[in-house]
């Protein structure tokens, strides 16, 4: 490995509680634009009448609020900075913005146990 890359690990130090939380919940954000899209492409270009937009639709919006609630719960737990809390709230509004954000975070050690 890379001396850069053990370096990060070394920054980055064991997740904290509210760290694994947040990483869960990004993903999961992710996973349901992924499959809202999916969804979308299926009506709107497919024009199929039995598509995933009501599953996925529902889904991505209750697993979008618990983000944005589990985002505001992190930032007071890890002590975000005010700029940190506002870009990671606006990473859940484009597609899959939720993943290098969730990996940026890990990585400069703002998901990590103080």
């Amino acid at each position: 490995m890379s001396n850069v890359t053990n370096q990060a690990r070394a920054t980055a130090g064991t997740l904290a509680p509210m760290g694994y939380l947040y990483m869960i919940t990004a993903f999961a954000e992710a996973v349901t634009w992924a499959g809202l899209l999916v969804g979308m492409y299926q009506k709107h270009v497919l024009g199929l009448e039995e598509n995933l937009v009501p599953l996925f639709g529902g889904l991505h919006g209750l697993v979008f609020m618990l983000y944005l609630a589990v985002t505001w719960l992190a930032s007071r737990a890890l002590k975000w900075n005010l700029r940190t809390t506002a870009l990671v709230l606006a990473a859940g509004v484009p597609p899959f913005l939720t993943i290098p954000v969730e990996i940026w975070l890990r990585r400069s050690g703002r998901l990590s146990a103080a």
